[in-house]
């Protein structure tokens, strides 16, 4: 469903169900550039823009959300005013710009893009919002990252459609009232208990995207091999979508490594077999776990006997930055049921010593793992 997030109206650009690229002046967490990164790099960033879906009646999966936003947005068509403003929460690569992309386009509205970093100062916020056109919607990703005082200033926008510009410094400063035009804020985060409690409720609409399931991804792989020019088999979608993490953005981007693959060393044609060779080649497995993800397991069970062992002691074994085993790998084990989280460290479960081949944790391990996981 998404694509990057690219500037301009909601027609500059048609993604691919289910990926939301970071704005180019966002960096993204470590570990982007493994194959199986929901975060999004420029290949993804120039490919999404061709893939994205238009409308809500063209995004898949996400059911219940899809249902919940028509009646929102229906709604306020059909009264003339803009929205209830709209807060989008999930982990990367799920949609989050695609659908503010997609309320833009359904009210018929143009869209202007920024991100919470971008924010540093209200004046910031203010150049943004008094330059709004009436029922423009206005998308800020990663909106936990705004800057405290532009923060404040954006209660008061959300509210009453007016920001206060202060003029001078000091006791001689003076507030002037300015009145801005009606719009509807898109917040998108991959961080919401980040997000101050103010200004979470102020969002009309809170939206939670979740995880898509393997039929759904494979839906996501046809449509974009059929606007890529990719001649893909069924049971070569469906591989391709069994890898992919439950996330619309990597079955994207291994479907493009399949595809060269394919295209060099095949004839051209993604079969399973095809997709299976390629996939193994970039060392993504069955369950979507790569070479990382298998090196963090295997720490942690051959070296560490399966825990509990501390976060930066387990990153230091893997020879990795802690952030990257907390960002980027972790997450996706957890899901997996292959890691537990305890207040004495990580944990492998039992699903995690079958997975490396072994007969089970030791008993103590065993006990952690029912303990505090």
């Amino acid at each position: 469903m998404t694509g990057p997030e690219g500037q301009g109206t909601p027609s500059g650009g048609h993604g691919l169900a289910g990926q939301d690229a970071e704005p180019p002046q966002a960096s993204g967490p470590a570990g982007a550039e493994r194959v199986v990164s929901s975060v999004a790099d420029a290949d993804d960033r120039a490919i999404e823009g061709a893939l994205r879906p238009k409308r809500l009646s063209e995004l898949v999966g996400q059911v219940r959300v899809r249902e919940q936003l028509s009646l929102v947005l229906e709604g306020a068509l059909r009264r003339g005013r803009p929205p209830d403003h709209v807060l989008i929460s999930g982990p990367p690569g799920l949609g989050k710009t695609t659908i503010a992309m997609i309320i833009a386009a359904e009210l018929g509205a143009p869209l202007r893009i920024t991100s919470g970093p971008a924010i540093e100062r209200s004046g910031d916020l203010a150049a943004v919002l008094s330059t709004l056109s009436e029922g423009e919607v206005l998308f800020i990703d990663e909106i936990h990252r705004v800057a405290r005082p532009a923060e404040e200033m954006l209660y008061l926008a959300m509210e009453d459609f007016r920001v206060d510009v202060v003029i001078g410094k000091g006791p001689g400063a003076t507030a002037i009232p300015l009145e801005i035009a009606s719009f509807t804020l898109v917040g998108a985060t991959t961080r919401a208990g980040l997000l101050p409690a103010p200004l979470r409720d102020r969002f009309g609409f809170t939206a939670h995207l979740d995880f898509y399931e393997p039929e759904e991804l494979g839906i996501i792989v046809r449509r974009s091999a059929g606007l890529l020019g990719v001649a893909l088999r069924d049971d070569g979608a469906d591989e391709i979508a069994g890898r992919s993490r439950g996330t619309p953005r990597i079955a994207n981007r291994l479907l493009r490594r399949v595809r060269d693959y394919a295209e060099v060393r095949a004839d051209g044609v993604v079969t399973r077999d095809v997709a299976c060779a390629a996939l193994d080649l970039y060392e993504v497995d069955d369950t979507g776990l790569d070479r990382l993800d298998r090196a963090v397991l295997s720490a942690l069970v051959h070296r560490f006997s399966g825990g509990p062992v501390g976060l930066s002691t387990l990153a230091v074994a893997v020879g990795e930055e802690a952030e990257t085993v907390e960002v980027v790998v972790e997450p996706f084990l957890v899901r997996a049921g292959l890691m537990a989280r305890t207040p004495r460290g990580r944990v492998a479960t039992p699903a995690a010593w079958e997975r490396l081949g072994l007969v089970g944790p030791p008993a103590a391990a065993a006990d952690h793992a029912t303990l505090f996981g």
